[in-house]
């Protein structure tokens, strides 16, 4: 869901990967269903892992508490976005993630002065 707002709200003006330290195996069907109705499509996503060409790449890195298993390297930002999970939960129970998630990447998209539409 931070990927889609990310891409939505920054479009060609910022990069970003979604990824875990221990993806799933698809995308949750009630997060895509919450996107839709913002309407943001994620539905071609896919869990991928985090490797570590692409940690090192990265100005920031959002992490949902992977805690350990999180690739960590100098002079990369972390910040841990302490989010409830959505998976197994109804499209009801996930809008307010989605909610909050789309608070916390514009307010990123403000710290890093990236113009949102």
């Amino acid at each position: 869901m931070a990927l889609g707002f990310l891409i939505h709200l920054a479009g060609d003006r910022a990069v970003a990967w979604s990824g875990g330290s221990e993806p799933g195996t698809e995308i949750n069907p009630a997060a895509v269903a919450a996107m839709t109705e913002r309407g943001i499509d994620i539905s071609d996503e896919f869990p991928k892992p985090w490797t570590d060409e692409v940690v090192r790449a990265a100005d920031v890195v959002v992490t949902m508490g992977c805690g350990d298993a999180c690739p960590v390297f100098p002079g990369t930002r972390y910040e841990n976005w302490d989010l409830a999970d959505p998976a197994g939960l109804d499209v009801d129970d996930v809008r307010p993630i989605r909610d909050e998630i789309e608070r916390r990447v514009r307010r990123l998209l403000d710290e890093l002065n990236v113009p949102t539409r």
